[in-house]
């Protein structure tokens, strides 16, 4: 039978495929629109799975909050290429992974993509599927943080870099105009210095330990070579030394505040007043952690010639 334009069109409308890609299933299906949705679903899958070991290293992070809530999340999606994390619908399901992430409690990703976002008919993974299909690139919904309480969040795109952050406080008056200030001054320390934990007793033992251990060795190595070598307890107090850095470039509140870095972030905090303190915080840079593919151009041209 014949496929008209207009049969294209509303099947594209429905489906966000490719104008060929609707025309082919209407073809195929002599004109059965469902039967053609369908059908493009099971090539949509199909092009997910063919995509599903390629690298995503780009992408976007993106940081809500719901005030009235007092609920929070980051979360970071990742694409192929920057081209398709700029994508109209890429963007679109950076925010609908949010607001899932918002709506539910959900232990991890896989569970998240089993929802159904709101306002939307399918779930996360058949959304996610669908926009791997047109978009043509693995997305990857990498991880997510959601907090509740009193938050404050911030959000860095530029110089190719994407940091969301959020931080969650207590104060005996949110609404004081220090503690405001303080957030978004911890904000930006949090985002410029990335520091793992907020104090030294959330370190684990074992991060320590290990920390320790290849000080001990650097040090035992570097007193080997030296013309005056120290005894071994002397040694010790230098990795204790050294451990101090360590816990001041790990720790938000042991770092040199950047505002003014002849005081501590702690020293900053007791300054502010109003029971100010940080509970708890998350930043996410796009793509940290990933190993980008990088491609010898030389080599490409020759495997083109052979």
């Amino acid at each position: 039978m014949a496929i008209s334009a207009q049969d294209v069109k509303n099947l594209k409308e429905r489906t966000n495929c490719g104008m060929m890609d609707c025309k082919r299933a209407l073809e195929e299906t002599n004109g059965d629109v469902e039967a053609a949705i369908k059908l493009l679903r099971e090539r949509g899958l199909a092009k997910a799975a063919k995509k599903s070991g390629r690298i995503a290293a780009e992408g976007l992070v993106a940081v809500k909050i719901d005030d009235e809530k007092k609920v929070g999340v980051v979360v970071e999606v990742n694409s192929e290429t920057d081209f398709a994390a700029k994508a109209e619908r890429f963007i679109e399901f950076v925010n609908i992974v949010a607001d899932t992430v918002l709506a539910n409690d959900a232990a991890d990703v896989e569970t998240l993509k089993s929802l159904t976002p709101p306002n939307q008919s399918e779930t996360l993974g058949e959304i996610l599927t669908e926009r791997i299909a047109t978009i043509g690139e693995n997305i990857q919904i990498r991880r997510f943080k959601k907090f509740t309480g009193d938050l404050y969040s911030y959000l860095h795109d530029g110089g190719g870099s994407i940091i969301g952050t959020i931080i969650l406080v207590k104060s005996d008056d949110n609404n004081a105009p220090e503690v405001k200030q303080a957030a978004k001054d911890l904000l930006l320390q949090i985002t410029a210095s990335a520091p793992q934990y907020v104090r030294q007793s959330e370190v684990p033992a074992e991060v320590i330990s290990n920390e320790k251990e290849i000080q001990l060795g650097l040090a035992r190595k570097e007193n080997e070579e030296s013309k005056k070598p120290k005894p071994e307890a002397v040694l010790v107090k230098i990795v204790d030394g050294r451990m101090s850095k360590f816990a001041a470039e790990i720790c938000l509140l042991d770092q040199p505040f950047v505002k003014d870095p002849s005081k501590t972030v702690e020293q900053y905090i007791k300054e502010v007043g109003h029971g100010f303190d940080v509970e708890a915080f998350t930043r996410y840079e796009k793509g940290e952690g990933i190993q980008k593919k990088e491609d010898n151009f030389a080599d490409e041209v020759a495997s083109m010639v052979k």
